[in-house]
């Protein structure tokens, strides 16, 4: 059993990873979940290499009974689970007139169920020890508005709900509760914005820091999240986006 435990969704891919690799530096032991893929087993190897202690859980977030039984089993085998990141979400890009039904009910579930479900299943242990906490990873697209991806930015919104709602309910417990929401990070989500050249310059013209940020960049406002120093943060969504969007 180890100390204590984190769990980051979507570990996979590049903000997961640098979420998992920031955490494991933190000194958590981290457990890394996602679909079966390469990119998954990757972040574990590295998170090995780093001498961090890592448990790889292979949980489609469409099946709930999956969910519950990698989180419980988790927290019972591997240690307690003191950290929760909610950042799996899938984004396809499809005009509002044009989206099927089944695209949107596959957006919500992955980015919306399954963040309130897994929530859910790690905060009964955090609220039996009085200790715990909850980051859920939302988007500045929900401060904004975006064209094209009404389901995803629907269920950012829904994140930063769920993060007030759970951070007024569960505060008497010691458990807390916060959002990040990245903006521009060079992750696999850039693919659906075309040339990256012109999307970089368009990026740029909107932050008030004129540099992309790094996935480690989100990953240390992650760590502040789940950490002591912001023992008395809860309820906040912080924009993590160079100045993007201001509220």
């Amino acid at each position: 059993m180890n100390d204590r435990v984190a769990i980051i969704t979507g570990a996979g891919g590049a903000l997961g990873r640098a979420t998992a690799l920031r955490l494991g530096q933190d000194g958590f032991a981290v457990a890394v979940l996602g679909r079966a893929s390469e990119e998954l087993d990757e972040s574990a190897r590295l998170l090995d290499e780093a001498g961090v202690p890592v448990r790889t859980l292979e949980v489609d977030l469409r099946d709930a009974e999956a969910i519950e039984a990698a989180i419980t089993t988790t927290d019972r085998d591997f240690g307690p689970v003191e950290a929760l990141v909610n950042n799996a979400a899938i984004y396809p890009s499809t005009p509002f007139l044009d989206i099927p039904l089944a695209e949107y009910e596959d957006v919500v579930t992955v980015n919306q169920r399954a963040y309130f479900y897994a929530a859910q299943v790690a905060a009964r242990p955090m609220v039996e020890r009085r200790s715990g906490a909850i980051v859920n990873v939302g988007s500045i697209t929900f401060h904004g508005g975006w064209s094209n991806l009404a389901s995803y930015v629907s269920t950012k919104g829904a994140a930063v709900g769920l993060t007030r709602a759970l951070a007024r309910e569960l505060g008497e417990y010691g458990v807390r509760v916060n959002a990040v929401s990245p903006g521009a990070f060079p992750t696999k989500a850039e693919e659906i914005q075309g040339d990256s050249a012109e999307y970089t310059e368009f990026v740029l013209t909107r932050q008030s820091l004129k540099r992309r940020g790094t996935n480690a960049e989100l990953a240390a406002v992650v760590s502040f999240l789940v950490g002591p120093d912001s023992a008395f943060v809860t309820g906040q969504t912080i924009n993590v986006d160079g100045g993007w969007i201001m509220e």
